[in-house]
């Protein structure tokens, strides 16, 4: 069983960044997904197990940045200008053979970390 853990969620000014990691208890393709009140769970980014492909949601415009340490299997997820609209809970997922935005095809989740923008 797959473990993941999330981290580094809280309250920020619009404009402000934060940092999420989550800790995997091994090497799998990864992907960032965030979820806010009454809305669907959308992608954010996705990055492969070696690092050496990423995918960003186009409506990012590139303000978030995914990256990977793989000597510590952490992912991370750098959020820039963050906006209001950014308020969601973030989720960590991986799989073994899918590097996507189908959220449907990761097969473990972790358990959110809450970011909230204040204007």
């Amino acid at each position: 069983q797959v473990q993941l853990v999330e981290s580094g969620g809280g309250l920020v000014q619009a404009g402000g960044s934060l940092r999420l990691s989550c800790a995997a208890s091994g090497l799998y393709a990864m992907a960032w997904f965030r979820q806010a009140p009454g809305k669907a769970r959308e992608f954010v980014s996705a990055i492969h197990w070696d690092g050496g492909s990423t995918i960003n949601a186009d409506s990012l415009k590139g303000r978030f940045t995914i990256s990977r340490d793989n000597a510590k299997n952490t992912v991370y997820l750098q959020m820039n200008g963050l906006q209001p609209e950014d308020t969601a809970v973030y989720y960590c997922a991986a799989s073994p053979n899918y590097f996507g935005g189908n959220r449907n095809r990761y097969d473990f989740w972790g358990q959110g970390t809450q970011v909230t923008v204040s204007s």
